[in-house]
């Protein structure tokens, strides 16, 4: 079911407010997707999900391969019956302010506080469609 990236409902918020896994595909440069596992935070209010991560990953290196207009990219998240997707476009911020709040996100959803890392950027992804049953 299609839901504004937005303006969700309260249930599919609450959903993207508990502690899951996530997985994030992103397209290899040549088409094929890369499927990880990450823990992603969900902003509607600003229209972005994001992912802290090494700026040496594989899916770092798939959202620069795509250019300067950015990656078209998935997080989902699955729990028994429930599910809910967040698709948009990646870019990697490096700003030492959006990783700070990123990793303060992080911790507010998952319970603590990622190990500081200087190699720590951003996947932040410009939320153009969401769905799911959650």
């Amino acid at each position: 079911m299609a839901t504004d990236p937005r303006n969700p409902s309260d249930s599919y918020l609450g959903f993207w407010r508990e502690y899951h896994m996530c997985t994030l595909t992103t397209p290899r440069p040549d088409g094929t997707p890369h499927v990880v596992a990450v823990g992603v935070t969900y902003d509607p209010e600003g229209g972005y999900a994001r992912v802290i991560t090494n700026k040496n990953s594989r899916k770092v290196a798939n959202v620069l391969a795509a250019g300067a207009d950015g990656a078209r990219v998935a997080v989902c998240q699955v729990d028994r019956g429930r599910w809910a997707t967040l698709e948009g476009v990646a870019r990697i911020c490096t700003e030492a302010e959006v990783v700070e709040d990123a990793v303060a996100r992080y911790a507010e959803r998952y319970g603590r506080t990622p190990t500081p890392n200087p190699d720590r950027v951003v996947i932040e992804i410009a939320l153009t469609r969401a769905m799911g049953r959650a």
